[in-house]
């Protein structure tokens, strides 16, 4: 029974980690992949497509938000690919890119703008931020104390279990 409820567990856990993965793929058959997909104000984004073809070496782009770039052979055979950095102060929204090249190919795709990143580190009402030794030690000797109480709990009630049965027969 107690290798069920792990199993379980452990099931669980792989599976709220494995929905909290995002996908790096661009939605719809643009041909244009856009990394990342949620970007903060102040980051890069980069673009590439293969919609060009492969004979194809350079081509321009254009994001609403990031202004005009350009793009040029990329890693992979018959890509191109370019980059552009999103303004501080961008304000939360959705972006749209789009990319030309000769002769006369047009694709255009979106991605979204998050608000800006959190930077520095978090006030969880402890004091100051500066690192407190003691009390990162003495969590650290409840969390093993913790655990410890939990292994010798399990070997108990494992060990009661066996005089238990062992009485019976």
């Amino acid at each position: 029974m107690l290798k069920a409820r792990v199993a379980v567990g452990i099931g669980l856990v792989v599976g709220a980690v494995g929905l909290q993965v995002p996908t790096a793929v661009a939605a719809g058959d643009s041909n244009i992949e856009i990394h990342p997909l949620n970007a903060s104000p102040g980051s890069t984004v980069t673009v590439s497509t293969t919609a060009c073809g492969s004979d194809v070496t350079y081509g321009k782009g254009e994001s609403a938000v990031g202004g005009s770039f350009h793009l040029f052979k990329g890693d992979r055979e018959g890509e191109l690919s370019g980059e552009f950095k999103i303004p501080e102060g961008t304000e939360p929204s959705t972006d749209t890119v789009t990319l030309k090249c000769p002769p006369r190919v047009k694709v255009t795709d979106t991605y979204r703008i998050l608000g800006s990143q959190p930077s520095g580190a978090v006030n969880a009402g402890f004091g100051s931020d500066e690192g407190d030794g003691a009390q990162l030690a003495l969590g650290g000797a409840l969390v093993a104390g913790a655990a410890a109480g939990g292994l010798v709990r399990m070997r108990r009630r494992s060990a009661d279990a066996h005089s238990t049965f062992s009485a019976r027969s």
